[in-house]
This record gives structure tokens, sequence and C-alpha cells, in this order.
């Protein structure tokens, strides 16, 4: 797995080994950069369940400001931050130790984009998803990565679904703030 491109093109990262692990293919990965292209210079990303940190790092590569990565395993977290020294990100970011439902009902942090992949079809994402509205800075953009078969909410808080993509068995569902007079 390697940094697709910005800064630090073309840099290897480490993974984390294991069943329960599933990295974002390169193909959904420039996808979703793809998506989020314009609104990612100088933004502060939050990577949710950070896995490897693959997702946060090409976001600090591609000129992402700031990045939180949070993950509840303590492999992650290493591999998180072995990752960002190697690819000399580690001072424009942060690992958080903790669960994603308690991170976001604690913290004081808003941020531009929110980027979710948690494990798949285990619920994780609509217990988690009502949470993330609280987090985002005014004009923000959560994207969530998930299975075809899993169902997504419409609207959470002032946010609504407005596009999914589609990368074979693979989603990217984009919400952004409802515009004043919007009706989903």
């Amino acid at each position: 797995m390697r940094v697709i491109t910005g800064e630090a093109r073309g840099r290897k990262l480490k993974t984390l080994d294991g069943l329960d692990v599933r990295p974002t293919t390169d193909r959904v990965k420039e996808g979703l950069f793809n998506i989020i292209q314009f609104d990612l210079p100088f933004s502060r990303f939050l990577d949710l369940f950070g896995g490897s940190g693959q997702i946060g790092i090409e976001a600090l590569s591609r000129g992402a400001e700031y990045a939180v990565f949070v993950d509840e395993s303590r492999a992650a977290q290493q591999v998180i931050k072995e990752n960002l020294q190697s690819t000399g990100f580690y001072r424009k970011s942060k690992v958080v130790a903790m669960e994603a439902k308690a991170y976001l009902s604690g913290t004081k942090e808003r941020f531009q984009i929110a980027f979710l992949d948690p494990p798949y079809s285990k619920g994780i994402l609509q217990k988690v998803l009502p949470g993330v509205p609280e987090v985002m800075a005014p004009g923000g953009i959560i994207i969530c990565e998930h299975l075809k078969e899993e169902v997504l909410p419409e609207e959470i808080g002032a946010y609504v679904l407005k596009r999914v993509y589609a990368y074979g068995r693979i989603r990217l569902s984009l919400y952004r703030e409802k515009e004043t007079g919007e009706e989903n």
C-alpha cells in the first residue's frame, strides 16, 4: 500500500495484519479523493476509523492542513504513528486512542471533512453516524465507505445524503449540509 499522490507520493505504508483488516482499495481511494479534491486543501480532516491511517495520510499528502486519526486498537494506533513518521506528517496530525462514538461526544475539534470506514456489516456506521454532524465545521462534508447492502439514512442532523458513488460492491455515500429551504 502506497500514498497515491501529493507531497508523500509513492511512500510505502505499513498495514495491519489479520482477517478483520480491509484497507481501502486504490480504486475507491482515488474515487474518494476525486470527490473531495476541491474541499481538501487547508482542511481539517477526521479519519474516524483510522486503521493504518492511509486515508488521512493521503489527505495530508494532497493538501489537508491537519488530520485526526481515531482508532481504539493499540495495534492500529502504532501503525498509524509509524506511517505518519515515515511520511513526515506527524506534526500535522493527532492519533486518538478511543472508541469512535466516545470521541465524537467528547471532542471540541471541528472538521471540514469526516471520513468513516468502520468494519463492514456490524452496524457500527449506523450507530456512529448520528454523532458526526456535531463535530463538523460549517459547510463540511461527511463521507462514508460501506458495502452496497448497507442502507444509510437520508438525513443525519443538518446533513443530507447528496450522492452515492459505486465501486463494485463498495459505496461511498456523501453528506452535505441542507441548504436553506431544501427538502429531502
